[in-house]
């Protein structure tokens, strides 16, 4: 069998194997199909389940960029499908109590599938859906914009805090390039910091294995590692809604997703910078605000992540100081992509941003580079450092 390191994305689906870490990886995704012109596929996908309810979710724009077109493909091969769409006008989805229950209101009794048309929110909604009631789902996925499409996280809104509930994997993943080069561009901007932020969660991850002995997967840092290094090489061209770039985005965030899917924690994916922007978004959510988008967010906190990295270089195990890019390099990648750079750039006041620095440690409960300077009493001194040099 080929090393998954050698695979292409598509022939992961299903994939187990040992590993040299000593452990057996599975990846429960059965299906697979990422690339130009992928979307009749969900036919193959869908064809054991001809002849039974079919649930189909989207939103105001993720019908119109792949809904009809999933709905008529679905419907043509004789598919029992049921639509519901979440008439959300300008405004974005939260994926709270309030609209996960109407998505439960429209799920009738005996549904065998669930068809999600989107991006962060529909995709988190199903898959919680799928988990609470064992219905699988396929994600017909409408931006390259986040890399939750094969994890088995749902991040939600409760009582305005932002969980991540444990939720299940897709049955399949449809990545159509011809749908996704089309998002909006801060998606695609979003998509682009997202993956930025596995460079500081992969150094973060080889700091933890060192300082608190956690356990490391060598094979899974190199799968995310191959995949962050394709979308930085091709970042400029995303600017231009460039096919290539497009796929190798989707492709670098579905891989991390893989990556998570198959040792069972999000720690490849996911640090200190994620903390920041969950800071941010619950912030922002109770105060009524646009939260913006997760990956713009995370973008911006992967140099401010950096920064912390350097700041911190004393106490920092040798191996993660290698790994961790610098605040400069993450900020002109920002920047080639288009994408927003500074914290001002999404309206985030001074006072908010020094409290997130100080208390996002606190966000969720994993070893992270601002909790070892809490422990080392630095973090006060760290937050005024930087937020001096962004705010002045």
């Amino acid at each position: 069998m080929k090393s998954i390191l050698d695979m292409t994305i598509n022939e992961m689906a299903g994939v187990e194997f040992d590993c040299a870490c000593g452990k057996h990886h599975k990846l429960d995704i059965p299906h697979i199909a990422i690339g130009k012109g992928v979307l009749p596929q969900i036919l193959t996908m869908a064809a054991p389940f001809k002849g039974k309810k079919i649930l189909m979710v989207s939103d105001d724009n993720t019908f119109a960029a792949a809904g009809q077109n999933t709905l008529e493909l679905l419907e043509g091969e004789g598919h029992q499908v049921k639509s519901f769409v979440f008439h959300t006008g300008s405004e974005m989805l939260i994926p709270d109590e309030k609209a996960l229950g109407r998505l439960f209101m429209e799920l009738e009794p005996n549904t065998a599938l669930i068809v999600a048309v989107g991006s962060g929110s529909i995709n988190d909604m199903a898959k919680y859906t799928s988990a609470r009631t064992g219905i699988p789902y396929i994600i017909v996925c409408t931006a390259p914009s986040m890399d939750g499409y094969a994890s088995d996280g749902a991040p939600m809104i409760c009582d305005g805090f932002k969980i991540s509930f444990v939720a299940r994997l897709a049955y399949g993943i449809v990545g159509d390039t011809d749908i996704m080069k089309d998002a909006p561009m801060r998606m695609i901007q979003a998509g682009f910091g997202d993956v930025l932020g596995k460079a500081t969660a992969l150094a973060e991850w080889k700091m933890a294995r060192e300082m608190v002995g956690e356990y490391y997967c060598d094979t899974i840092a190199q799968l995310v590692e191959k995949a962050l290094q394709k979308a930085i090489d091709n970042a400029a061209g995303l600017a231009k809604r460039e096919e290539t770039a497009i796929r190798y985005l989707i492709e670098a965030l579905t891989l991390t997703g893989v990556a998570m899917g198959l040792i069972g924690v999000s720690r490849p994916a996911s640090g200190a910078e994620h903390m920041l922007s969950h800071y941010w978004e619950m912030y922002y959510i109770a105060h009524k605000r646009f939260p913006e988008f997760h990956g713009i967010k995370v973008g911006i906190a992967t140099p401010i992540i950096c920064q912390v990295f350097e700041l911190m270089a004393d106490k920092m195990p040798a191996e993660a100081l290698e790994a961790c890019p610098t605040r400069r390099q993450m900020e002109e990648l920002l920047a080639v992509a288009g994408a927003p750079v500074l914290p001002t750039d999404i309206g985030i006041e001074r006072e908010l941003f020094r409290e997130s620095l100080v208390g996002a440690w606190k966000v969720r409960n994993r070893y992270s580079v601002l909790q070892v300077a809490v422990e080392n009493e630095r973090i006060e001194e760290i937050a005024d450092i930087i937020t001096e040099r962004i705010y002045g």
